[in-house]
């Protein structure tokens, strides 16, 4: 597990502004991934996120889709996004309320019939 600094290591005077870094939309995302079996968050022009959103329909999957920005706009919502889940790059892509992790990752799994998530099953 990666380590994250310890709450008694950040400062009284900024705790608040860390906890609270565009929680708005770290709690959009969470929310979606209470409600939904499959989730991608993701941005435009990024094709790996194209990708995995056309593996998904070719397979018949349904998902919620989250976007947020692109190369060059609302890179701070997707910071933190990238805070929360520990994951750096785009797709993030939930499972059964899991972060499998990416494109790649989501490609092994279509492929894994032994894969155990539940929402990869094809409708």
């Amino acid at each position: 597990m990666r380590p994250l600094l310890s709450p008694d290591a950040i400062h009284p005077a900024i705790n608040e502004t860390v906890s609270t870094y565009h929680s708005d939309i770290v709690q959009e995302v969470s929310q979606a991934v209470a409600a939904n079996g499959v989730v991608v968050v993701g941005m435009k022009q990024n094709p790996v996120v194209k990708k995995a959103r056309k593996s998904l329909q070719d397979a018949g999957i349904e998902f919620k889709y989250l976007e947020y920005g692109s190369y060059t706009s609302q890179w701070h919502k997707r910071l933190a996004l990238k805070m929360w889940s520990g994951w750096a790059t785009f797709p993030m892509i939930f499972v059964d309320k899991m972060l499998i992790g990416g494109n790649a990752e989501l490609q092994s799994l279509l492929k894994n019939p032994d894969a155990k998530l539940t929402s990869l099953t094809r409708v």
